[in-house]
């Protein structure tokens, strides 16, 4: 993994795919390359590093190539080197390659082909694409019957786009990675995500799993999983191309902390009834006789998923947040009738999907919560509950969690109402209407934060906690996550109880507490006392009538609202404090290293 863009068309190809080059650089990545057919064979460039690099390595070369391919790399196989940076060509330049993914049966076909006299020059699994492809071109295969044969011998997971010099055409199949095909007029494009190509059109056709497809500049041709031809819709974007870009902010990152009014506003929109104090999410399926839900993700999305899950049982609907890693392992077959919810915010998250597939073999019902219509998750999954948060480039996920955690709060109102062993809230008519109240109290809180003071105060600190209970704990675990993932200092996220059951050991006056104290609970005032005694500084995240705010050395604000709406605005300020540390350091807010956005194996 981790980008692929790729184009064809009756002009030159080598700028349009520098440029969706740099529009996936969101996703993560560690080098970068592309090929293209020139008419007297392959020009490859590529290199680790930035695709920056990537353009002083390609300045001053001319080419009039109307189609290539290209990608941005996060290692799997090899480290970092220009070597192992995608595409990968066969031994006599004749078939380039770039895949995202795992092929796991990479080891037995590489000592095939070297038995045969196929040379390796990479570490990676990639490099038996183009080299077996070759091999099947050697036994006087057509392109596109060897590319199929090819596809036919691998396993695991991947997106693959294919050139061979003397053919007109890019080759391309998904299983398990996801890939979008771009139209403008007889121009195509290939990417593993919209934004790549989004400047040039907004007319998109999903891959399903298991496709490979022929593009060539006059025809597009589908191929299912039963090698048979296949149609698919063509559908229209509603992203705007201006939402890829990060206007008037240094960072992507800050620009998603800022847009959180606006993109509440669309998870909300139409799904709420301050008269009657319910939700409407549109659900079909039927959810009457549920007995347990499981929410499902990693990351952010996981954290997400622990704040649905406190809500639910507060409703009386048995519920457990997983980790989809541990999915598998820790699950087993619960007696009675399952609720799987897949949190996902792209959709393609490779643990998540795994767990997905799983639930659905065992006929569980399934939802997906995410935010990419179209979505691997959105398809497979037997409903899809669209967050609405509209794209989100940085790498740390800001606007998504808190749309995801609305969204799952609606869920939980929807399931205590529908559910027969449910109870609906008894505040819940004060949940309603602070939901529709929360995008302007983000606006004030974005306007109002004292977060860059406090990033500057705590900045040479050795350790960062964050401590929280009940709804408070998922934005305490969120927000060491946030603050870990860009600003690459150690922090850890608690629940309050749990300090001092070993983590207090590690307190000292270097270790700021930050105390989500959102709702009313003086349990933890007296757990950051106990870290106070040891020298902690302690930063309550709460309303200022909060008992903590008397005992804490610094204080961020939070409104005193539903005990739902007072923690996502504790969030906001976290996200807020990572942020602005993150600058003080120097860090690459955006792209931080060894991470990526769309994390597509397990």
């Amino acid at each position: 993994m981790c980008g692929i863009i790729a184009h064809i068309g009756d002009e030159r190809v080598l700028n349009p795919i520098v440029t969706g080059l740099e529009k996936l650089e969101y996703r993560g990545y560690d080098s970068a390359g592309i090929a293209v057919k020139n008419g007297s064979g392959l020009d490859v460039w590529k290199c680790s590093g930035r695709v920056s690099d990537l353009k002083e390595t390609i300045d001053g070369e001319e080419s009039k190539a109307n189609l290539g391919i290209g990608h941005t790399r996060w290692s799997t196989h090899g480290p970092p080197s220009d070597e192992n940076a995608h595409p990968h060509t066969d031994g006599s330049d004749r078939v380039a390659a770039v895949h995202n993914g795992i092929i796991e049966n990479h080891e037995s076909i590489k000592e095939r082909l070297i038995e045969e006299g196929y040379e390796f020059t990479s570490d990676t699994d990639t490099e038996v694409i183009p080299n077996l492809i070759a091999y099947y071109l050697d036994r006087g295969n057509e392109a596109l019957s060897a590319f199929e044969q090819t596809i036919d011998d691998l396993e695991g997971s991947y997106a693959i786009a294919v050139i061979v010099d003397g053919i007109d055409s890019i080759f391309a199949a998904r299983r398990g990675s996801p890939l979008v095909l771009g139209i403008e007029d007889e121009s195509y494009y290939l990417a593993s995500d919209v934004p790549a190509f989004l400047d040039h059109t907004d007319e998109v056709v999903y891959l399903e799993d298991g496709d490979s497809i022929e593009v060539r500049e006059e025809r597009v041709n589908f191929i299912d999983e039963n090698d048979q031809t296949a149609q698919h819709e063509i559908e229209q974007v509603d992203w705007q191309p201006e939402e890829t870009g990060k206007g008037q902010y240094d960072h992507f990152m800050l620009k998603e902390i800022h847009s959180q009014p606006t993109s509440l506003q669309k998870t909300v929109e139409g799904r709420l009834d301050t008269d009657a104090g319910t939700t409407d999410l549109d659900i079909d399926k039927d959810l009457s006789d549920i007995d347990t839900v499981h929410l499902v993700g990693c990351g952010t999305s996981y954290h997400a998923a622990l704040f649905g899950a406190s809500l639910l049982n507060r409703c009386d609907v048995s519920a457990r947040a997983i980790r989809a890693s541990e999915y598998e392992a820790n699950t087993g077959t619960p007696p009675g009738n399952r609720l799987f919810v897949a949190v996902t915010q792209s959709g393609e998250t490779a643990d998540t999907l795994g767990a997905l597939w799983q639930a659905n073999e065992a006929g569980v019902e399934t939802l997906a919560v995410t935010n990419v219509v179209q979505s691997t998750a959105a398809r497979e999954a037997d409903e899809a509950l669209y967050i609405r948060a509209g794209p989100e480039i940085g790498v740390a996920a800001t606007k998504t969690f808190s749309s995801q955690a609305v969204l799952l709060t609606m869920l939980s109102q929807h399931l205590a109402r529908v559910n027969e062993s449910g109870n609906r809230v008894e505040d819940a008519d004060e949940l309603v209407a602070d939901l529709m109240e929360l995008p302007d109290e983000v606006e004030h809180i974005l306007q109002s934060s004292d977060t860059a003071r406090l990033a500057r105060k705590f900045l040479h600190s050795e350790s960062y906690f964050f401590i929280g209970r009940g709804l408070g704990c998922s934005v305490a675990k969120e927000g060491a996550l946030k603050f870990k993932e860009i600003t690459y200092e150690h922090a850890e996220g608690f629940a309050s109880g749990e300090l001092k059951h070993g983590p207090l050991a590690l307190v000292t006056e270097k270790t700021p507490v930050f105390a989500v104290c959102a709702e009313d609970n003086e349990k933890t005032v007296t757990n950051a006392k106990e870290a106070q005694a040891r020298g902690a500084s302690i930063v309550a995240v709460s309303p200022p009538d909060h008992g903590i705010v008397d005992t804490a050395d610094d204080h961020l604000y939070v409104p005193d609202l539903h005990s739902v709406c007072s923690n996502l605005l504790a969030n906001v300020q976290l996200q807020l404090l990572s942020y602005h540390c993150a600058t003080e350091l120097d860090r690459a807010i955006d792209k931080p290293r060894n991470l990526a956005k769309s994390v597509t194996v397990e």
